[in-house]
């Protein structure tokens, strides 16, 4: 078993096979916890890899905020490219948009993912996001 460190507190997150105790009952699959710091993150699907870092409230209401502006721009640019070539798929179009991100951002692709972010990386993917760069 791996080991995944809470960012806010530097203890060992605790693996759980279920999320249903973060969800009020809801299970959305295995999860990475840090009770003291009430920070978790979900997992890829099928393992016990964690989908990004840890993330506490503010920092997950963060994540939602930039997922709200980075969407609907994959989003649009899947349903446009689509129309012209079937072939084109959701992660052509995530993954294009991720790599624009980056390089506006100026950071390595590889760590162009919102679920890797923290509350700053989300404050200014948001800004690029409404600044139309990623847009084309």
């Amino acid at each position: 078993m791996q080991k995944v460190t809470c960012p806010y507190c530097g203890g060992n997150a605790q693996f759980r096979p279920t999320s249903n105790s973060i969800y009020h009952g809801k299970d959305y699959g295995p999860v990475w916890v840090c009770w003291p710091c009430q920070a978790w993150v979900g997992c890829h699907p099928d393992t016990n890899a964690p989908l990004g870092r840890l993330a506490d409230k503010e920092l997950r209401e963060w994540k939602i905020k930039t997922h709200a502006v980075f969407d609907p721009i994959w989003q649009n640019r899947l349903k446009i490219k689509a129309a012209i070539d079937p072939r084109y798929k959701q992660g052509m179009a995530r993954g294009g948009r991720y790599k624009k991100l980056a390089i506006a951002m100026g950071i390595p692709v590889q760590e162009c993912h919102i679920g890797m972010f923290d509350v700053e990386r989300c404050k200014q993917a948001i800004e690029v996001c409404k600044s139309g760069v990623i847009d084309s």
